[in-house]
């Protein structure tokens, strides 16, 4: 899988970091149980502080994208891929309502919204951008 920061971006790059496993989980790359570089081999492959990676696994094992599991490894968690519980799905309105807040005050119509999530939905499952 090939992990591409951008330092100058607005988004932390933890988030970055960790938005690309779950991309990488999205287009079925990496699969439930594969496991998935120590914190410190991660963070010399990637040349970036061993901090920045544990943010980044320690957020996506609240989103239980992934297990850490002390003396054996990091995996990807067996049921990353599942149907979303009541409580996740409010959890994206609340992170898409200032978004398309931000996109109505664009006039953006609701058919380009739509096509936008469609074109990324298609990138994602197809592991590309």
């Amino acid at each position: 899988m090939f992990i591409e920061i951008e330092p100058d971006s607005a988004i932390p790059i933890y988030l970055q970091l960790a938005q690309q496993i779950m991309e990488g989980i999205a287009s079925e790359e990496l699969a439930p149980e594969t496991s998935l570089p120590s914190v410190r081999a991660f963070a010399a492959d990637l040349g970036m502080n061993m901090h920045t990676v544990n943010k980044a696994y320690h957020y996506l094992e609240e989103k239980k994208m992934i297990e850490i599991i002390p003396k054996k490894g990091v995996f990807i968690h067996k049921d990353a891929v599942r149907s979303a519980t009541a409580e996740e799905k409010i959890r994206m309105e609340e992170e898409l309502r200032p978004i398309l807040t931000e996109a109505l005050c664009l006039q953006i119509s609701r058919e380009e919204l739509a096509a936008m999530v469609e074109k990324m939905v298609r990138e994602i499952r197809e592991g590309s951008k």
